[in-house]
């Protein structure tokens, strides 16, 4: 309900200002818009759905869960990290192994940015409003190759798959980043490398599973205790899952890949049957920043069902 206030004294009208400016009222504030990324290598639906993993459960609890998003092809790990955050497939952004680099590459990008890379979302955000705090958490080395460095504020690489460095690395950048709107994306590698070792499905597999849902946990603790939690929109994505010891082919098990949403403007479905690709996410994180259109050639949509009327 709006109030109009009219004939209000001087002396009134200076008391009202001062009371908007500590946060008493404030008819006309809004919220930034905040996201964290959660991104777990390897995640299959099966891992998901065998693990204990009562904080991913709780934390997407009241959003979108998807459990039968595909993954674009072929179903390795680089090529579907840079579709997520760009939007395009494999034949938009021309990475096709996880050996691309910018200077030695196969298939060149249908379009670039000023320095030759396939537009990512972190350049959306920054080109609608530089203000936008962006930064970029990894323990894979090569995974960062197709992103343009130039739009992240921050960017944190953590050695032998190691993970919880880049954890309090990211609550730290929320937390000084917490007035503003932000985009965080937190990976980790270290579940895929357990399915590499021992197998999808595996007895370690799980375990590294269940260790990456309580590191969630106490990051969600945190970011609550922190005041950082309420205004986030938290997506939970994976790039492919496995069979045996490996991926990358046209199985169920390695195309089809959890997929989760939740925020203040996020509906809640927890069965979530729409069609959706990795492609989608970076468009679905566009349109929580009020951004209408990505690059020409993305390909990725958002799709009905996200979002509240």
């Amino acid at each position: 309900m709006t109030i109009i206030l009219r004939n209000i004294s001087p002396v009134v009208g200076v008391f009202l200002v001062i009371l908007g400016s500590v946060g008493f009222i404030s008819p006309t504030a809004k919220s930034p818009k905040q996201v964290l990324v959660i991104g777990i290598d390897g995640l299959s639906v099966e891992g998901f759905q065998k693990a204990k993993t009562p904080n991913l459960d709780k934390l997407f609890s009241d959003g979108v869960l998807s459990l039968q998003t595909r993954a674009v092809m072929p179903s390795v790990t680089l090529p579907n990290w840079t579709s997520h955050l760009t939007s395009g497939g494999p034949e938009q952004h021309g990475v096709t192994t996880n050996n691309w680099t910018l200077e030695a590459h196969e298939l060149p990008p249908v379009e670039t940015d000023a320095d030759g890379y396939y537009p990512s979302i972190f350049k959306a955000v920054k080109d609608e409003n530089p203000e936008i705090k962006t930064a970029y958490y990894y323990n894979w080395g090569n995974l960062i190759n197709s992103i343009n460095q130039k739009y992240l504020d921050e960017v944190g690489f953590e050695e032998n798959d190691g993970y919880r460095e880049n954890y309090d690395k990211a609550l730290a950048f929320a937390k000084a980043s917490k007035d503003s709107p932000f985009l965080i994306f937190l990976y980790t590698v270290h579940i895929d490398h357990a399915g590499h070792t021992n197998g999808w499905m595996s007895k370690e597999y799980i375990k590294a599973i269940e260790e990456a849902d309580k590191a969630i946990g106490d990051l969600v603790k945190k970011m609550k205790s922190e005041d950082v939690f309420k205004n986030t929109n938290f997506f939970l994505i994976t790039d492919h899952g496995g069979n045996e010891k490996g991926h990358g082919g046209l199985s169920k098990e390695e195309m089809e890949v959890p997929w989760a949403v939740v925020g203040p403007t996020i509906l809640k479905d927890q069965k979530f049957q729409i069609p959706n690709s990795n492609a989608n996410t970076a468009s679905v994180i566009a349109s929580i920043f009020g951004i209408q259109e990505l690059q020409a050639s993305a390909i990725g949509k958002t799709p009905a069902g996200i979002f509240k009327k």
